[in-house]
């Protein structure tokens, strides 16, 4: 599936308001001159990098564009909020009307494709932006599965989607992060016809455990399954992430690709 890489130059938004949107996420609607120079792409799960200025310098966070407002010149950015753990999500806990932050983009991969029998989609909060808005883009005849892994009840959202898409929220409780996702998953009747998947979250379930049951034991294709990848890692912040990423990517490409 085409990637699109993220936009530049650097454009400096405006916090418009932000809401609790549940115990653990909280919404940032960003405006302002910045705008202007920001184009939607037609990726569901559309990207930024929000740039936080901090003593050692720039700090990159990726977040996932939930929502673009053109009547209202705005776009709505959602972050899993834990007290004062990270940057972003004390960031936006604290955001008022008028504070400004840096951004480039968008970039994106994925998008649900109308010729697919059915979808698949699966992640933890930190996928749950890119899902709801895949789940609000689909068709309204579309058959699928989505499973979304939280913390507990309180972390559920209310998701628009069709009828024939069969929402299940996890809760996570004392499990390691994605655990459960997994096990959901792999539980799941598998259906007919050709399934697209878009699989995002902790990378150790995703990248160990759920990869290699959609592409090996399910054989579903390269081209239906590109989306399966991790957005963060268990005791790593971005910068380690993306390093641990990389390692895999290199031991990886010693095995044979599954065709």
């Amino acid at each position: 599936m085409e990637v699109i890489p993220l936009a530049r130059p650097r454009t400096t938004f405006t916090v418009q308001s932000t809401i609790r949107l549940s115990d653990h996420m909280v919404r940032v609607r960003l405006g302002g001159d910045g705008f202007t120079a920001f184009q939607p792409n037609a990726f569901t799960d559309a990207y930024v990098k929000l740039v936080f200025p901090s003593a050692d310098g720039d700090v990159m966070r990726t977040y996932t564009v939930r929502e673009v407002d053109p009547a209202a010149q705005e776009i709505a950015i959602d972050f899993v909020y834990h007290g004062d753990e990270g940057i972003a999500g004390p960031w936006a806990a604290a955001a008022q009307p008028g504070d400004t932050i840096d951004l480039m983009g968008p970039g994106g991969a994925y998008a649900p494709r109308p010729d697919a029998d059915w979808h698949l989609l699966a992640g933890d909060e930190s996928a749950l932006p890119a899902i709801a808005a895949a789940c609000a883009a689909l068709p309204s005849d579309a058959t699928g599965r989505v499973f979304l892994e939280v913390a507990g009840p309180a972390d559920e959202l209310a998701l628009v989607h069709p009828e024939s898409v069969q929402l299940t929220w996890i809760h996570r409780g004392d499990a390691a992060p994605g655990e459960k996702l997994a096990a959901a998953v792999r539980a799941e009747p598998w259906l007919d016809g050709q399934v697209q998947v878009f699989i995002h979250g902790e990378a150790q379930a995703v990248m160990h455990d759920l990869r290699p049951y959609i592409r090996k034991e399910r054989g579903v294709p390269a081209e239906w399954a590109s989306s399966i990848s991790g957005y963060w890692r268990r005791g790593r912040s971005e910068e380690g992430f993306r390093q641990w990423k990389s390692d895999l990517a290199e031991r990886e490409k010693a095995t044979p690709a599954v065709v």
